[in-house]
């Protein structure tokens, strides 16, 4: 059927004849289909019941009639001739008469320029219903066949010919002809950067915004909005789907007219440094999403396009331009306008981002400018779940089941991540591999990084600003998390991502790269974080106690877990089994106290006493760590920070807690540190065991003397200073090894100025003090008042115990001068002038000033001979009550004695008698013949 419609005066109102072969042709279809057509002699109706009749096959409305092919090709070729004027569409032409006049007075006739105008207000509540009906019609035909646009075959004639675009006119309404199909033809061009002329672009700009305009251009989504609950979500994809890829809205965002009505507001305040139309200002738009600068109708908008974009990257101009021979050499990729069954959505951008973060070993790695790019789609798509298409496909059944009241933004994925061991494998899978992902670039995390920008612009500009992050900005946020520009949102988000890497010793990025070797080697089988930095830290510590040569943990990953040590400490959620173990003890006592800063690991110690027996034990042993590493102990380090940085070097990180005990008293300590490193000394004279440099140097003398309390000992309890109580006895006897006595002279100098670093004093004579000695003890500064009261109402103490400890203080202070630090202050100037040359320890300097005490000829200063006559007295009264257990008891009563000298001439007097009676009398008990001498 080739027609040929010969019009008569169309303007004068004669009707329209066809030629004697289309009559012939289509005069079956006409007498079936007439009948249902209205006014059948009104002009122009014929040819319009046609086209609708042509509209509805396609969209499977009516199934009775069915055109032939031979009809259907004479109906578009009557509406390809009537294509440059629209006074030749009868029907249209009366029925758009009154809008033309409305809308379109000023537009010249011919070359379709009334029909463009008329399909621009077709949506105006100013146009008449029946013109709207009868220009969507002539859409439809558009649709159908790009031909019956007389302004786009004309403007896209040579471009088509140029990229083999034509259609096939062997076939009736070839695929080809279609205006979906031209538009991927010439779009298809245009991105692999081919020359498409103005004119041409144009004509396809205003039929791509036609197309995103009405729906119900695009017979699939017609149909497919017909069919059976269950079956239409697919098909509509896949249909919405082509209509997006037809119209491509990426490339310029004003084809979405509900899009740039929307965000004009936006674009005019966060994207008007873009030029208008460039595929950038959606991206512009991406970045601004969730902000102030937002609005709800552009947000809504928005979300929805990207929804389609995200779900094939083609849709992405700037991507596809930057990244086409990436796809084509790594995920071999069809063409821009071909499809492939074998590659569902998604799977290409999959595919990149795979290839993203390759590392130069693993080769095939993506170009530089499409990385960036990649990058760009990941913190897009981080928002809002639904624009990752593999992550909602697979996780739909768990983000019902365990997110289904996180509707907030953001918070979809969180879930996800929080419930990762409870989820599918499948959708796990995704969850592990985009965390992991993210644990390399945070900065995917775009809501986060919004929240972070004021510490992130103070403390971590160097590491953001590098475009290979490599995890460098997450442990920056880390380490940053307590700076005064942290806000509570970064905060939190910084928390979340910490916790979620628990789970999986591969969501840390650093971490990975650094020990998967040593990982596979000796922690196999081991998935969750905590474990596997138990487990690495562990061989460590051995290998370092049997000074091993070579350990067996590289270099680079000793690093790293050091810093993943430190960043546990901060927040006891970061140890999962200390969490757990004393989550009711938290409840019970912490329940006021914040997490982070270490501060519910502080509380717990606070309260250790009245723990659980599995929380204190594990309390004993994050103390019993900490006191080997200080390091470790967060909140030692953040309040001690700068008088660490002032008072000890690189070389001190293990002896932390030594060196700031050594300098706890210096002028330019910090008070909060002080008081920090007192409870940490309190901490340590509990136990032996928690005194590292004490349990080595002792290692000999403590089984050795006190092996009755060791018998004693377990995880459960401390030992409240017995083992330490037993060592002071014993260097009061002298009778510890050199290094031991050290040690023990040090702790009994500290514990003399401040009497709660005696915890066996502070068990037995809590009731005392608060009797005899409350003024001193409420003091702020603890200078050896508490002791010294204690001495002076040493007959006042109802309590044996105390006085046992009371008396052990005196037997004590006779060893050595400086462990009484009254005695000490009060005969300074005296030990300078008469016993300069006296070495100290052993009581050698006591002695000395006892001496010079009894010698007349010496005068000592009123306040010294006042202190020294007052031991004096109480170390009678100890003789008295507490009388030598033993000859080494003797001994030391004897040389400490104000009577030394006295006793000991006449022990030296005895013994000479004895020796001299002896000589002179001989043996008087048996008498021996010189018979026998001689023989």
């Amino acid at each position: 059927c080739s027609p040929q419609l010969i019009w008569w005066g169309p303007k004068r109102g004669i009707y329209p004849k066809f030629e004697s072969v289309a009559l012939e042709v289509c005069t079956s279809t006409m007498l079936e289909i007439i009948f249902s057509c209205l006014d059948l002699h009104s002009q122009g109706e014929v040819i319009a019941c046609l086209e609708r009749a042509l509209v509805r096959e396609a969209e499977q409305k009516d199934k009775a009639h069915q055109i032939k092919d031979e009809c259907k090709k004479a109906i578009m070729r009557v509406a390809e001739l009537s294509a440059d004027d629209f006074h030749l569409d009868r029907y249209l032409y009366f029925s758009c008469r009154d809008d033309r006049e409305r809308f379109c007075e000023h537009t010249q006739v011919g070359e379709g320029r009334v029909y463009k105008c008329l399909f621009n207000h077709k949506f105006e509540e100013a146009m008449s219903e029946k013109c709207r009906n009868a220009l969507t019609t002539r859409q439809k035909l558009i649709a159908q066949d790009y031909k019956v646009s007389y302004s786009l075959a004309k403007a896209c004639k040579a471009d088509l010919r140029k990229y083999h675009c034509n259609p096939d006119t062997s076939m009736p309404r070839a695929r080809e002809a279609r205006l979906s199909f031209l538009l991927l033809c010439l779009e298809s061009a245009v991105h692999r950067g081919r020359t498409v002329t103005g004119d041409c672009q144009g004509e396809m700009l205003d039929y791509r915004r036609m197309l995103m305009e009405d729906f119900s251009l695009s017979p699939e989504i017609v149909l497919v909005t017909r069919g059976d609950k269950g079956t239409v979500d697919n098909l509509c994809q896949t249909a919405l789907q082509t209509l997006i890829q037809s119209a491509d809205p990426g490339a310029d965002y004003r084809i979405d007219r509900a899009l740039n009505e929307a965000c004009e507001s936006v674009i005019q305040t966060a994207c008007k440094h873009i030029r208008s139309g460039d595929p950038m200002i959606l991206s512009c738009l991406m970045e601004h999403l969730y902000t102030e600068k937002m609005v709800q109708d552009c947000e809504h908008s928005l979300l929805e396009l990207q929804y389609f974009i995200s779900r094939d990257w083609k849709l992405d101009p700037i991507l596809y331009r930057k990244c086409q021979n990436d796809a084509s050499r790594l995920c071999y990729t069809p063409g821009w306008n071909e499809s492939s069954e074998l590659m569902p959505p998604g799977a290409v951008f999959s595919c990149l981002y795979r290839h993203a973060y390759r590392t130069e070993e693993q080769g095939r790695r993506l170009t530089r400018d499409c990385k960036v790019e990649v990058q760009r789609i990941l913190h897009q798509r981080a928002l809002d779940v639904k624009l990752d298409p593999e992550l909602q496909k697979r996780c739909m059944t768990d983000l019902g089941k365990w997110c289904s009241e996180k509707t907030d933004t953001g918070q979809e994925l969180e879930c996800l991540q929080d419930h990762l061991e409870e989820l599918v494998s499948n959708c796990r899978d995704v969850v592990g591999n985009l965390t992991e992902l993210e644990s390399e670039d945070i900065q995917i995390e775009a809501l986060l990084i919004r929240a972070c920008e004021a510490v992130i612009q103070s403390h971590c500009h160097d590491v953001a600003d590098n475009q290979i992050d490599m995890g460098n900005l997450l442990e920056c946020l880390v380490q940053n998390k307590h700076q005064r520009e942290m806000n509570d949102k970064c905060a939190v988000g910084v928390t979340h991502f910490q916790l979620v890497q628990m789970k999986d010793f591969r969501f840390s990025y650093k971490f990975k790269m650094a020990c998967k070797e040593d990982v596979l080697k000796l922690c196999p089988n081991i998935k969750k974080k905590a474990d596997v930095v138990i487990c690495l830290s562990t061989t460590v510590r051995n290998d370092t106690l049997q000074d091993v040569k070579d350990q067996r943990v590289s270099l680079k990953c000793r690093k790293q877990l050091r810093v993943e040590e430190l960043e546990m400490s901060e927040d006891i959620r970061l140890e999962p089994e200390l969490h757990d173990a004393c989550k009711k003890d938290i409840n019970k006592f912490c329940s006021s106290v914040a997490y982070g800063n270490a501060q519910i690991i502080e509380c717990l110690k606070e309260n250790k006493k009245q723990l659980s027996q599995v929380c204190h034990q594990k309390i004993f042993k994050l103390q019993e760590t900490e006191m080997m590493d200080p390091e470790l102990d967060y909140q030692l380090m953040r309040v001690c920070k700068q008088m660490i940085k002032r008072f000890c070097t690189e070389s001190d990180a293990k002896n932390m807690l030594q060196c700031l005990k050594l300098n706890k008293n210096s002028e330019l300590m910090d008070p909060k540190c002080k008081q920090m490193i007192t409870k940490r000394q309190i901490t340590q004279n509990t136990d032996y065991r928690l005194n590292p440099v004490l349990r080595k140097a002792c290692k000999a003398d403590i089984p050795k003397f006190c092996q009755s309390i060791l018998g004693k000992a377990s995880d459960a309890n401390e030992l409240e200073g017995q083992v330490i109580s037993c060592l002071k006895l014993k260097y009061a006897d002298q009778r510890l090894s050199g290094d031991c006595e050290d040690q023990i002279r040090v702790i009994l100098q500290e514990s003399a100025l401040d009497y709660r670093l005696d915890p066996q004093l502070q068990v037995h004579c809590r009731n005392e003090i608060t009797r005899l000695c409350a003024e001193e003890a409420a003091a702020q500064e603890q200078t050896g008042q508490v002791e010294e009261c204690l001495k002076n109402n040493l007959l006042k103490i109802k309590q044996d115990e105390c006085k046992t400890e009371v008396l052990n203080m005196l037997k004590e202070s006779k060893a050595d001068i400086f462990v009484d630090p009254v005695l000490h202050t009060a005969c300074a100037l005296d030990l300078k002038h008469h016993c300069a040359a006296i070495n100290p320890g052993r009581g050698r300097q006591m002695s000395c000033l006892m001496e010079a005490l009894q010698d007349k000829q010496v005068r000592l200063q009123p306040e010294c001979k006042r202190r020294l006559q007052d031991r004096v007295d109480m170390w009678s009264y100890a003789a008295k009550v507490a009388p030598a257990e033993g000859f080494s008891d003797l001994a030391v009563q004897v040389m400490t004695s104000p009577s030394k000298n006295y006793i000991l001439f006449m022990i030296a007097l005895a013994v000479s008698l004895l020796f001299l009676v002896g000589l002179l009398c001989g043996r008087i008990t048996k008498r021996v013949t010189r018979e026998l001498k001689d023989r």
